[in-house]
């Protein structure tokens, strides 16, 4: 029995006590059952007294107690007891508690998957860094944390797009492609322009792919060296994020609203919402309307757009593409921007609580981390993935909350032992396969499955470990924590370890295999699909052997 099964049987009863007129109530979608703190009182809880028993104009307790003579009678329920104002503690058999193992080796890589955000179209935009340089450590973050928090909101049934917003507008372009002209010559890097040696790179790049663009006066190779080094470094970025697991559906060029006129629409649109005024010869938007500090200038009095002008712009194509809810992931630099974000919602028309979501992150450290030679005042995030590698650095990012400032211990990332959370959770999985791999060898295979055998304490821990998991997707997609997944497989770990320690998966010597040894074999294959979920929600390998 699953938990979601038991949610299901609980539901089934309080709509079978409102028909019998044991009281009267609007009955939840999903009533919500939890592992109780202690194991005495039983396997499953729930507090849905406590939520209804004023709506039924009942204590409480006297709800519970309704409640409670239809809750023994669910097949495989053994006890149900009544603790405190009104929780109900459920204790459920043996066989009905080890069904799980099964069910969740037929479900395979769906198991955890759920419909709690069906419905729900999403657009995620983070990284969003300049293609004016590498990748850095202050964007290793927001692509572990982004992309994860993706597929929990995909697993949870939301329909999400992983967004890039490519900064290909402005100055910075043009100091940019400056640098690069300059590397070209043999020049000194221009005023604000950028140095290092990536940049040298881009200059032969260039060259190789327009071998006379040397001979070109300044004026006339300035656009093509901008276009080609600006392709090549976009290039270099995407495939950084590739080798790091992170995709994207859409990369949006910020260069495409101002040559699609988007951004004058936008500022005609926002001016029928009547948002947009005039002063000092420039045309503002009234954001202090909606809880902005100041209102904002769209278009400068000389005619030019503001960046501001462009995020306006930005939104309303997310909201003329269908996106009901827009999350943006910022910097922590990057406070000032909620209320203008929020701001901008106001004034198209839709309601900023629901239609946009903007979550800010703290700044990580690595201990002994070099700045990259090719970029000379940066941590490169490659050359992280080098030193580290993809999997541990996508998994340290991944099991502490976003707003948690945080430092990275490389030692420990590179230990193969039990106090690196990463080896810990992965080797549990190795360790379950290997498992696998000796149990056929003995003669041991899934066929006969009798979930009464589970009987052992370690089993039941692991059981209700594994059953949990569905749940813990569902919370980690509703308030954008993938690290409850990250906490809960090395959870999951834990108990297969000290299953793996008490009960044998294959038979000793010379001893027949029995029932209890293919049962067993449901349950370790069970806890192998449950650590791989959870993992591939991280972005992170699991591997068969170590």
């Amino acid at each position: 029995m699953t938990p979601e099964e038991l949610s299901l049987a609980i539901s089934a009863c309080l709509r079978d006590a409102v028909a019998a007129g044991d009281f009267t109530v609007d009955v939840p979608d999903e009533v919500r059952v939890e592992r109780p703190k202690s194991r005495e009182h039983g396997d499953w809880a729930t507090n849905i007294a406590l939520q209804l028993g004023k709506k039924a104009g009942m204590n409480p307790r006297e709800f519970a107690t309704v409640l409670q003579t239809r809750l023994v009678q669910i097949p495989g329920v053994t006890a149900v007891d009544i603790a405190g104002p009104g929780f109900l503690n459920i204790t459920v058999d043996a066989a009905a508690a080890g069904e799980l193992a099964k069910a969740i080796v037929q479900a395979g890589a769906a198991y955890g998957s759920n419909e709690a955000l069906a419905g729900h179209v999403v657009n995620m935009e983070f990284v969003s860094a300049n293609p004016t340089g590498p990748l850095h450590i202050g964007h290793t973050r927001w692509a572990a944390l982004g992309d994860s928090i993706a597929r929990v909101l995909k697993a949870s049934g939301a329909e999400v797009t992983r967004e890039y917003y490519i900064n290909d507008a402005g100055n910075q372009m043009n100091v940019f492609a400056q640098s690069v002209y300059n590397r070209l010559h043999s020049l000194p890097v221009p005023e604000g322009g950028y140095p290092g040696e990536y940049i040298a790179e881009l200059a032969h790049q260039v060259a190789a792919q327009h071998p006379g663009i040397r001979e070109l006066t300044e004026e006339a190779a300035l656009p093509v060296v901008r276009e080609l080094a600006y392709t090549a470094q976009l290039a270099d970025i995407q495939a950084t994020l590739t080798d790091f697991g992170v995709t994207f559906d859409v990369f949006f060029s910020e260069t495409q609203l101002h040559s699609t006129g988007a951004v004058e629409d936008a500022v005609a649109r926002l001016r029928e919402q009547g948002h947009v005024f005039e002063k000092d010869g420039a045309q503002w938007l009234r954001t202090t309307d909606f809880g902005d500090d100041k209102d904002r200038v769209l278009i400068r009095a000389n005619g030019e757009p503001t960046y501001f002008a462009a995020d306006a712009a930005y939104y309303l194509s997310k909201k003329d593409r269908g996106f009901a809810e827009k999350i943006y992931l910022l910097g922590a630099d990057h406070h000032g921007y909620v209320s203008r974000l929020r701001a901008i919602a106001a004034c198209a028309g839709d309601d900023p609580a629901k239609n946009i979501e903007v979550l800010i992150g703290q700044l990580i450290s690595v201990n002994g981390a070099k700045l990259s030679k090719r970029a000379g005042n940066i941590i490169e995030l490659r050359d992280l993935i080098n030193w580290l590698g993809a999997d541990a650095l996508r998994y340290s990012l991944g099991r502490y909350p976003a707003d948690s400032p945080m430092a990275l211990d490389p030692e420990l990332l590179k230990k193969n032992t039990n106090d690196n959370p990463v080896f810990y959770v992965q080797y549990a999985h190795a360790r379950s396969c290997a498992a696998a791999r000796n149990a056929v060898a003995k003669g041991v295979e899934r066929t006969d499955f009798d979930a009464s055998l589970l009987t052992d304490p370690t089993e039941n821990d692991l059981l209700a470990m594994l059953g949990q998991f569905p749940s813990v997707v569902a919370q980690a997609a509703s308030f954008r924590e993938p690290h409850r997944v990250a906490r809960h497989i090395e959870q999951i770990a834990g108990a297969y370890h000290r299953w793996y320690a008490a009960c044998r998966v294959t038979p000793v010597n010379d001893e027949a295999v029995e029932p209890i040894h293919r049962t067993r074999l449901w349950l370790n294959d069970a806890t192998t699909q449950v650590i791989a979920n959870g993992l591939d929600l991280l972005g992170v390998s699991a591997p068969e052997k170590m």
